[in-house]
């Protein structure tokens, strides 16, 4: 068995883009996927910092801009509907709380996808349920595919990993809870958004928002409440809709049409926030990449650049170890740590600044908000931000040769 063959476990953001880099490195990849394709649609993600870097090297900045959803900032908004603080999306340099380049998940899961291509075998609707590591590989058992034998197996497959359960524990070792669910979903584009990105705060830890889509016709909402951990069924949809129309009963703002449109979404997803957090990213042969590894919440707006950086620091290591796991995994490690120790900052307040209890913590937050595009605080946010998304990186051999006219992240 060829030491170079790779099983890459998720194909979202991280899982595509690795596989494109191992793939210029000259290693044989395979992508299983739990979803029957790649996943359309989604909540928008950032392109910040180092992570817009990759996609650049990539040669997949121009398609990634044209495809980016257009949107002024974010705006809180009260009970009425009145605007209360505001965060243009240029306030920052582009890389604050809502960034110059946001892309729906799908959008841009998909050009990594189509860049992945060809050279990238994909197996669909199908996942791991066992891995046996030896010393000169690991074998894999497939829900639905045959057993095969691999050199190396790398989770890219979101905080609820199953190669992190298999490979190290039990998912409650490996997450830190912040006490927040958050649920998205795609509604009919019938609120007046004027191009800003709306949230409301109530009484209680209840966030509701809404922002503008990419597709005339449509927007992404969001619902988010604080609470501890609570035990659900992750299949009965049904089930959770109606706990948020619970806890949502009596929110104003746009928050009943938001309700209603909730329950007719196609792409309706609850999830906890926490933060993955383990002492090393690799056991054996076995290494974890993005949300799997190191999930800095969407409170941080980094896991985006995170999955994008680690897939080009983990490719680039194997590349120059010539495949050797041992030093490439302790290299990947090594570089990643200081970023990921970074970007995993919450920001003030965590959860509680996002979702305040009371009513004056709501007011408040507005208040810092305003504050936050006045000098001197501007400048020095926008240091602040500038640096939780950016790292010096060395050009790996193959990224040097094809793009030399970057010759570093820090550039």
């Amino acid at each position: 068995m060829p030491h170079n063959e790779i099983l890459i476990c998720g194909a979202g953001i991280a899982g595509p883009a690795l596989a494109y880099w191992l793939r210029e490195g000259g290693f044989a990849v395979t992508i299983v996927e739990r979803a029957p394709a790649p996943r359309p649609g989604g909540q928008t993600v950032d392109l910040r910092g180092a992570g817009r870097t990759v996609i650049e090297r990539m040669g997949l900045m121009g398609r990634a801009r044209a495809e980016s959803v257009d949107q002024r900032g974010l705006a809180l908004v009260d009970a009425c509907g009145r605007i209360t603080a505001r965060l243009p999306a240029d306030s920052f340099g582009g890389e604050g709380i809502v960034s110059e380049i946001e892309i729906l998940r799908g959008d841009l899961a998909r050009l990594l996808y189509e860049a992945s291509l060809p050279g990238t075998e994909y197996l669909f609707d199908d996942t791991i349920t066992a891995m046996e590591q030896g010393a000169d590989g690991v074998t894999v058992t497939f829900e639905k595919a045959a057993p095969r034998r691999f050199g190396l197996v790398v989770g890219a497959d979101g905080p609820h990993s199953v190669v992190r359960t298999l490979a190290f524990g039990p998912e409650r070792e490996f997450v830190r809870p912040l006490d927040l669910y958050t649920a998205w979903f795609t509604a009919a584009d019938d609120l007046d958004l004027d191009g800003w990105y709306l949230m409301h705060n109530a009484p209680g830890g209840l966030v509701a928002s809404a922002r503008p889509g990419r597709l005339p016709g449509e927007i992404k909402a969001g619902l988010s409440f604080r609470s501890p951990p609570l035990a659900y069924d992750r299949r009965d949809i049904t089930a959770q809709q109606d706990l948020l129309a619970r806890r949502f009963a009596r929110v104003g703002w746009e928050t009943p049409r938001l309700l209603r449109a909730m329950r007719t979404a196609p792409d309706f997803f609850l999830d906890s926030m926490g933060q993955v957090r383990l002492d090393r990213w690799s056991r054996g042969r076995v290494a974890l990449l993005g949300d799997a590894g190191y999930c800095a919440t969407p409170l941080t707006g980094l896991g985006t650049s995170l999955a994008l950086v680690g897939a080009y620091v983990l490719a680039g290591e194997l590349a120059t170890a010539g495949g050797d796991h041992r030093v490439a995994f302790r290299r990947y490690d090594e570089v990643m740590r200081p970023y990921v120790n970074q970007a995993q900052r919450l920001p003030p307040g965590g959860a509680s600044g996002y979702a305040p209890s009371g009513r004056l913590g709501i007011r408040l937050r507005d208040l810092s908000m305003r504050q936050m595009t006045r000098w001197p605080m501007r400048d020095l946010l926008a240091a602040q931000f500038a640096k939780a998304g950016d790292i010096a990186l060395p050009a790996y051999g193959t990224a040097a040769r094809l793009h030399g006219r970057l010759p570093g992240f820090g550039s």
